[in-house]
């Protein structure tokens, strides 16, 4: 357990909320199509399923790419993916696959990670932009030391 008034270190994708989140929203997605009827399972049962799996392997991905231009890419996959999540309840809604209430439940969660994905992405891109400014700030002789001094 952290130490009160210290900040845990986030050292695997495991560490990140949106991560678990993203897990959660797979396991509640299985459980909500292991009730679609058979003819469903290799339809609208097994695109739900795909798409939700996405999200957080994609963060996990992401999180364990050296670049941060790389990470910003399978965020913007797992972005994608919650978009098709919601496109895929709101079409099984009305075919009665799922209660309106079933559906609000997952939606609402979805929008969260979505937002929580969104402030990521531009935490990332705020920190890409502020390591090139100060890049630019500085001259190439205090950027590169030279082999002379060592």
């Amino acid at each position: 357990m952290a130490e009160e008034g210290k900040v845990k270190t986030i050292s695997s994708f495991r560490d990140l909320l949106i991560w678990k989140m993203g897990k959660d929203l797979v396991v509640d997605i299985y459980r909500l199509t292991k009730s679609f009827p058979q003819e469903e399972r290799f339809g609208l049962a097994d695109q739900m399923r795909r798409a939700a799996v996405s999200i957080p392997c994609n963060i996990a991905e992401g999180f364990n790419r050296k670049y941060s231009s790389d990470y910003k890419r399978f965020l913007f996959i797992a972005l994608g993916s919650c978009g098709e999540l919601e496109t895929q309840l709101e079409i099984a809604t009305p075919l009665q696959l799922i209660t309106q209430d079933g559906a609000k439940k997952i939606l609402e969660k979805l929008d969260h990670e979505s937002r929580m994905i969104r402030k990521l992405l531009e935490k990332i891109r705020s920190a890409i932009a502020d390591r090139k400014s100060s890049f630019k700030k500085t001259g190439p002789e205090e950027r590169v030391p030279s082999p002379l001094q060592y």
